[in-house]
């Protein structure tokens, strides 16, 4: 089966691989896009196992405070390379990362609430009292 520019096309927009790669995944199956799938998938698998052992020795610090100045977090994020790590995506990403941490930290108000109570452990019992009394 010959494989056309477009089913080039719209195996790229699937899985959003190269154009050389995805020719070659349809030549290796004949034209057959979900096989095309499964071929890339494992090419994925192999890249990402070769590439897991790759030190991160780049990276960006980036941080969030709510405007109530009450809550907020920092964010290191790491890359490879200083080019990816100067780039403006990554340091949006970073910030983004830092502020929906900081939401999640907001929500967790009540969950806040619930750490502080005493702990069994914490409780001091006393002998003439049926009431537990925090220790401090």
């Amino acid at each position: 089966m010959e494989i056309t520019t477009e089913m080039i096309k719209q195996l790229r927009d699937r899985t959003g691989v190269s154009v050389m790669q995805c020719k070659k995944a349809l030549e290796e199956a004949g034209g057959n896009m979900e096989k095309a799938i499964a071929i890339l998938q494992k090419k994925s698998k192999d890249i990402a196992a070769k590439k897991s052992d790759r030190t991160l020795g780049a990276g960006i610090v980036a941080s969030y405070v709510h405007a109530t100045g009450t809550v907020g977090t920092m964010v290191e994020l790491l890359c490879e390379t200083d080019f990816v790590a100067q780039n403006e995506e990554f340091k949006t990403l970073a910030r983004d990362i830092a502020m929906h941490a900081t939401a999640t930290i907001r929500s967790l108000s009540s969950m806040t609430r619930l750490m502080r109570r005493p702990r069994p452990w914490q409780m001091n019992y006393s002998s003439k009292k049926s009431k537990a009394s925090l220790r401090i």
